[in-house]
Parts: C-alpha cells; structure tokens; sequence
C-alpha cells in the first residue's frame, strides 16, 4: 500500500458497495472536509442530525440533477472513522455511483487508498490491529463459522483476551523488577515466579489454537489429490465437488494441468487441486503437468494419494507413500466397487476405501480432510488474527515459557524474557504499529473500507 500523503489532513471518498447494478450504491466521505465538500454537490445544505437520512438530489458542477439521493452525515467523533463522514446513498449501477465520486474528486476529495478508511478508525482509536483483522475478515468470510469467528474479534473478544494477559505479564514484570531491587537473599512476599508466568501460560495456550482456527476459518487449506494415471483422480475431484468438474476417461494421462475446485467442509474452506498421473512420460506437456503435481505435492496442506484398489500396488506408488510419511496425507483406496486385488498398505498414514464412480466413502474421506485441517483448533470458538499476530502471540508463548525455565536461575532472565512476551501482546494489538505492518495489513482491505 503506497503512503498516504498528508494523510489525516486529507479527505478521501471511495464507492464502498460493489460495483454493479443494484438497489443502491454508497459512496462515502470522511475527512475534515467531508461535509463541506458534499455541500457542493447536494441540494441539501444542513445535516442537523447526526446520523439521520435526508432525501435530496446530486447535481454536476453545473447545477444539473444527477439523482435523487440519500444522504446521511455522522459527526466527529461518532463515525466509522472517528473524523466527520458522510455517506451518499445513489441509485444501484454503474455510472450514477461513479458521477458521484468523479464530483466529490473534482470539488477537493481525494480517491482513498484500500483500507483507509479502516486504517483512520484504527488511528484515530476506535478499533486495534486485532477488530481490523476483524473487519476484514467479515468482509471475506466464506462460511457461517467463519462470519462467527469475525464477529466475535470485531465486538472485541480478542482484544480483551489479549489485553487481560498482558495486564497479568506487566504486574509481573512489575514484581520481578522490584525483587530485582532487593538485597541478595530477599525476595518479596508471596511472589511465585514460576507459578505466575505457568499461569499466563496456560491463558495463553488455551487462546492460540482459537487464533489458528481463525486463520483456518478465513485462508482455508489446500488439498491436492495425487496418483498414478487411471487410479480415479479427476473422479474423485467430481464426486468430491458433486458435479463434473474434471474430463474423466480411460485414456490414461487425460489430466495435465492443474484444476481447482474450492467447497467448504464444516465451515472451513478446502480447495482440491486434481494433478496429472505420476508416471515417466516422453511427451513434453505430460512431463510438465508431472513435474507440477509433485510441486503441487510437496507445496500441499493435506496431500491426497489416489491408489487403484483393483490392481497390485506398484513400487512406484509404494514410493510416493513413503514419501508423504510424517505429512498431512490421506491414502484413498478407490474402485472400492471392484474386487479388491491391492492388499495391505505399508503406511502410518490414514488409509480410506472409496468409490468416487458410487460415492463410497467420500463422506469419511471428507471428514478426515476435515479433521486433519483443524487438529486442536478450537474452530466453534475461533477468532481472526493474521499471520504476523499469530506469530506474535506464538512468539510471547515461546519468551514465557523460557522465562518460566529461567527463573530457577535468577530474576534478571527472566524479566527481560517476560517484557519481551509483553511487548509481543502490544503488537498483536497494534500499540507502536511501523508505517510497514499497517501497510501490510491495510493493503488487503478493498478500497471503500
């Protein structure tokens, strides 16, 4: 996201509903100058309340009516923003919400970058680092469980939870520097370094795998499903999806590039990649689409090994599966239809029967890939965090639990190990946020938020 010049001294308009014809379009304003600036384009003159509809016409810098409008000003400090906004509500379509914010351009507003109106509640204080993601993250949801998860970390579960653990790890560090003052063989009263810091732990622990279902719940995982030619592959990807998604034939190699369906599993966003058959091959392309699979394999959140339940296993196959040892894989046995002629499978991986030509066991398959995705994670209680705050709150787990095996030794250790956990804390919630992290995290919003 390129600097925002002048910054809190600008004003910036965006249309903030998607493009396209519809009911309405909203194109908003917010900025010091965000009401006189709609003033020039508005018959309407005066918002005397705050946060109330007026009915009123745009016009062109001519004086000519563009629309019949809907207008509504919510006053500083009481707006998304925290500055003064105004919201013009046009006719749905195209041309009539564009007019609008070509005008407001033309008569001293400034197109907003993405994300900066979400960025100016952030500065001015009326949302952290932690309900932006939030914000963010409601507008991409793609499943009930997921919209949950935003909800709850934009009304503030997971500021609070932050905050609350903080607050334990600075009244500690607080007690450990004053024990730090004491003469040698003193200590304060009462104080359980150890206790304390396993304590904070503990809240700790039971918050991450929140987080990571969080970041499951909104980025999802991907799953490629993999194989030797013919073994069911692309028919899996269909009986998966539930319609024909990929051309399935006899003719072995049919599959050369990657193909891509996306469903949700219990809330959670899965997309399947169908790969080529993992075979030596002379043509140019199939060897191509090989090499990709086993990128696509090795790149993989949960791998898929498609094995032809009607044939004697093959070496080959046998190497891949020992290749996949100690990864997220699932060995589907398919044609669970026909006799079966493959015999025990050497694998610590979980092995499935299926039929994709019947649809056996593809509800079993789906909830391992299910399960396999969320492991511990607390997905019915998630919360939204990106990557870097997740990391973070990993990182302040890490400095404790050092801490915690340092106390034995002395007090100077471990309260820098604690400060350092609880300066980790102020991040997740952007306190002293650099110009780089808020670009980085502002930069994904569409422009309108």
């Amino acid at each position: 996201m390129a600097q925002i010049t002048d910054s809190m001294n600008d004003t910036i308009a965006a249309i903030s509903t998607a493009l396209g014809e519809g009911a309405i379009a909203v194109t908003r304003i917010s900025g010091p100058d965000a009401v006189s600036v709609s003033r020039k384009i508005l018959a309407r003159q005066d918002f005397p309340e705050h946060g109330r509809m007026y009915l009123t016409t745009l016009h062109d810098n001519d004086g000519n009516i563009i629309d019949r409008v809907l207008c509504v000003c919510f006053k500083s400090p009481k707006s998304y923003t925290g500055e003064n906004v105004v919201e013009i509500h046009t006719h749905g379509g195209i041309f009539a919400a564009q007019t609008c914010l070509e005008l407001l351009l033309s008569n001293g507003a400034r197109i907003a970058e993405p994300g900066e109106f979400t960025r100016r509640a952030f500065i001015n204080g009326h949302i952290d680092l932690a309900q932006a993601e939030g914000v963010l993250s409601a507008i991409t949801s793609r499943s009930n469980e997921a919209l949950k998860a935003a909800a709850r970390t934009l009304t503030g579960e997971l500021s609070r939870a932050v905050m609350k653990i903080h607050d334990d790890v600075l009244t500690l560090q607080g007690k450990i520097e004053i024990q730090l003052d004491f003469p040698e063989g003193e200590t304060l009263a009462g104080l359980d370094v150890e206790g304390e810091i396993s304590r904070i732990i503990s809240s700790l622990e039971e918050l991450i795998p929140r987080c990571s279902a969080g970041i499951i719940l909104s980025h999802g995982v991907n799953a490629v499903i993999a194989g030797r030619p013919n073994a069911g592959k692309s028919s899996l990807l269909n009986a998966i999806v539930g319609r024909k998604r990929a051309i399935v034939t006899d003719i072995p190699g049919t599959t050369r590039d990657i193909i891509e369906e996306s469903i949700i599993i219990g809330g959670v966003p899965v997309k399947f990649s169908d790969t080529a058959g993992l075979r030596e091959s002379d043509d140019v392309i199939e060897s191509e689409g090989v090499r990709l699979a086993i990128s696509a394999m090795n790149e993989s959140d949960i791998c898929i090994y498609v094995l032809d339940g009607s044939q004697k296993i093959t070496a080959e196959d046998s190497s891949h599966i020992r290749s996949l040892e100690g990864r997220n894989a699932i060995i589907a046995v398919n044609k669970s239809d026909l006799p079966n002629e493959i015999g025990g499978i050497e694998s610590s991986c979980k092995v499935i029967h299926i039929s994709a030509k019947n649809g056996e066991g593809i509800d079993a398959l789906k909830t391992a890939i299910y399960n396999m995705a969320v492991k511990d994670c607390s997905v019915s209680s998630g919360l939204n965090v990106s990557a870097f705050q997740l990391e973070e709150l990993r990182g302040a787990l890490r400095d404790l639990r050092e801490g915690r095996e340092s106390a034995a030794f002395g007090d100077d250790v471990a309260a820098g190990l604690v400060g350092s956990a609880r300066l980790r804390l102020l991040r997740v919630l952007g306190v002293d946020a650099g110009d780089e992290l808020l670009d980085s995290m502002f930069s994904r919003f569409c422009v309108g938020k």
